[in-house]
């Protein structure tokens, strides 16, 4: 039987063990992916920002370097989580008086290379335009209301069911506005992780299911199958770019 995002010990999650298990000491695919990410909506705004681009990172979690990709291109950022223990994570590094961990400056050095991102201050900039919000991927209402968005390691890091995987894809699409720019990462071939004392689902995917599942709502779609591994259990990461069609995609 398959484990369901509904059975996962989310409300156990330890986000202060999984930063320094992905992200205390920097990971070269993560640095890659922080470099894809940043030339991607780079030339995504490359011809101009619209007024008042607001940004969202679905699902979160423990991890700023999505937030922070964002940081030049928006007025607003919510972060959406569900996982309590990740919620309150992320309102620490969006309101506690000295900003965010330095954790994540080693990502923010990548970001800056770009001139962009060097015009931000980006603890104070963070502090001002990021909000963190509790919300289920897979409840989200379809409403499109955001420019900008990103959700990394969610739809397949939920749920062992390949419905589940597909539904929390779509869901993340459906509330990008035509043209919004936007990136999603997963790992690759996952048979689930760890975090401290509990064990969380995974629904292996490869990037052809994530060609697959993306295509109906994207345009300018890129996928980089990046062949790094990061602890047993997998087999990499896969990085996707784009942006959201007009299309509505059938249920």
């Amino acid at each position: 039987m398959m484990d369901r995002n509904a059975d996962a010990p989310w409300s156990k999650f330890d986000p202060e063990v999984y930063v320094d298990l992905n992200y205390r000491t920097p990971l070269e695919v993560d640095l890659l992916i922080v470099r894809l990410l940043r030339d991607h909506f780079g030339r995504c705004f490359a011809r101009g920002v619209p007024d008042a681009v607001r940004g969202v990172d679905v699902g979160a979690g423990a991890n700023l370097y999505p937030a922070l990709s964002m940081l030049p291109w928006c007025e607003k950022i919510l972060l959406l989580e569900y996982a309590v223990p990740n919620v309150e994570y992320l309102e620490r590094q969006a309101t506690g008086p000295e900003g965010y961990d330095v954790v994540w400056d080693a990502f923010w050095e990548v970001l800056r290379e770009a001139p962009a991102y060097r015009e931000v201050e980006p603890r104070n900039r963070f502090g001002e335009i990021v909000r963190v919000e509790r919300a289920n991927l897979l409840d989200l209402d379809g409403q499109r209301r955001w420019d900008l968005g990103t959700m990394f390691f969610v739809a397949d890091s939920m749920s062992e069911c390949p419905d589940e995987f597909q539904r929390g894809v779509r869901c993340f699409m459906d509330v990008l506005n035509d043209g919004a720019p936007f990136a999603a990462a997963f790992m690759k071939e996952s048979l689930g992780y760890q975090v401290g004392d509990h064990r969380y689902p995974a629904y292996r995917v490869n990037a052809d299911q994530v060609q697959d599942g993306l295509e109906k709502f994207a345009e300018e779609l890129e996928i980089h199958d990046l062949h790094h591994m990061v602890r047993p259990g997998h087999e990499g990461m896969i990085l996707a770019l784009g942006r959201r069609n007009s299309e509505v995609a059938a249920p």
